[in-house]
């Protein structure tokens, strides 16, 4: 799509030229299609317009706006700079490019230009690996993301959704209300901002580099609210789940994965603390900086240390549910053994019983095949093993019989020994007297 750079046509008046060029024909052979790229320019009065992809800088109150969007996928890093290499080069250099692409947290000049970077570590084709580099001059700014961050550009300003009366149902005639399904509005909770076309056109650099530090913080912050959305239905489930559902979710490792996701959002994290703080040490010495707009960079600053601690505290909560769990799975053992155990005491006593009366030597009684005396030796072993596994079953059922019995065999062992000691006592008297 090619848009008139016509001063004329404002915010909300693009023309768009359908028998335009190629929109990106700087584009070489190995540039794949997935690799978006936008060009802006502002003119310094709350107005902006799409441009041609030339890298170049604004002049008087004009400035430019450069930013590449790299695709999810399994691609490696080198791959990356491929990409970056055929969009920026030249004019730029290798170092500018390993700059921008590189891993880790990072601020600094680089040929006069002021450089950070916020790239998290992990697979590209992840949902929370995060990389947000940007190259800052007093006349432009390039941007290089990895995947799309929500409301990071612009567009045309048109009727928004949430400038619209809600309904739940369809409404009689003569309404202006809008039908919001139940999945929209699921989509909306997880948003921590508005749409792009209702994002105010920045006026100067300062204005335009807030704007993309506050979309990256918002999509951190999307982010956290989607789990802790999650993280709530899935405690809800637990709780009304039976044993089958919490097995299932010990068998998928839901939380460990869970409580996996929160770190590397707690990483990404600690990145944007490093690097933020020290962006607005370094725009506070440039003339060309707002001081409004820095004033805006501490609040940012601030809402990523709170983002910080709600993440703590979905960790907090993922272990005391896995904790959960973990007890679940250990009773569910438990309750195994003791039957295992209850089988044991029934058949353990039966054995020696059947084991004792089925030795081959002479002198057991009831094992003779003559005689009037042991025509009942059959009954009478069954009667033993019947009273042998009632007293188990009693002592196994009240376990606090055997608490009595130990308690009264304690008082015994008491009074026996204060007796021996009486004893020895007086023995001892007797004899000290009869000296």
């Amino acid at each position: 799509m090619a848009v008139s750079d016509d001063p004329g046509h404002g915010f909300g008046d693009a023309i768009i030229d359908s028998a335009a060029q190629e929109p990106y024909p700087h584009r070489g052979p190995h540039f794949p299609v997935a690799v978006k790229q936008r060009a802006y320019r502002f003119d310094g009065l709350g107005n902006y317009f799409i441009k041609d992809w030339d890298l170049s800088d604004g002049t008087g109150d004009e400035f430019h706006w450069y930013h590449i969007e790299l695709p999810k996928g399994n691609h490696q890093l080198a791959q990356a700079a491929e990409y970056l290499i055929e969009a920026l080069c030249p004019p730029f250099r290798l170092h500018d490019i390993l700059t921008l692409v590189s891993n880790g947290p990072f601020v600094g000049h680089v040929d006069g230009a002021l450089v950070f970077r916020v790239n998290s570590p992990g697979p590209a084709a992840s949902d929370f690996t995060l990389r947000l580099a940007a190259r800052v001059t007093e006349r432009s700014v390039i941007t290089v993301s990895l995947g799309r961050v929500p409301r990071l550009e612009f567009s045309p300003a048109g009727r928004s959704l949430l400038s619209e009366i809600p309904s739940v149902e369809e409404q009689k005639h003569g309404t202006e209300a809008v039908v919001i399904p139940e999945h929209v509005l699921e989509f909306l909770l997880t948003m921590n901002h508005s749409e792009e076309g209702d994002n105010p056109v920045p006026k100067r650099v300062s204005n335009l580099l807030v704007h993309i530090i506050d979309t990256h913080v918002d999509h951190i912050q999307d982010i956290v609210i989607k789990l802790e959305m999650e993280l709530d239905t899935v405690e809800l489930d637990s709780d009304k789940g039976g044993s089958m559902f919490k097995r299932k979710m010990l068998d998928d490792r839901k939380f460990p994965k869970m409580h996996l996701i929160l770190q590397r959002l707690l990483q990404v994290v600690s990145h944007c603390e490093q690097v933020f703080p020290r962006v607005k040490e370094k725009c506070a010495s440039k003339s060309w900086f707002a001081s409004e707009d820095i004033v805006t960079l501490e609040e940012l600053i601030g809402r990523l240390r709170r983002i910080k601690e709600n993440l703590g505290f979905l960790v907090n909560r993922v272990m005391a549910i896995q904790a959960g769990l973990d007890s679940w799975q250990s009773e569910q053992i438990n309750k195994k053994l003791y039957y295992l155990s209850f089988l044991s005491m029934i058949f353990l006593p039966l054995s020696v019983v059947t084991g004792v009366f089925g030795m081959n030597v002479g002198g057991l009684p009831w094992t003779g095949q003559k005689g009037p005396g042991i025509d009942n030796g059959f009954l009478n072993v069954l009667i033993i093993c019947a009273v042998l596994l009632l007293v188990l079953l009693l002592l196994f059922t009240f376990p606090s019989l055997i608490d009595r019995f130990n308690g009264w065999r304690g008082q015994l062992l008491n009074k026996t020994r204060s007796f021996g000691r009486r004893s020895s006592l007086i023995r001892s008297t007797a004899k000290y007297q009869r000296i």
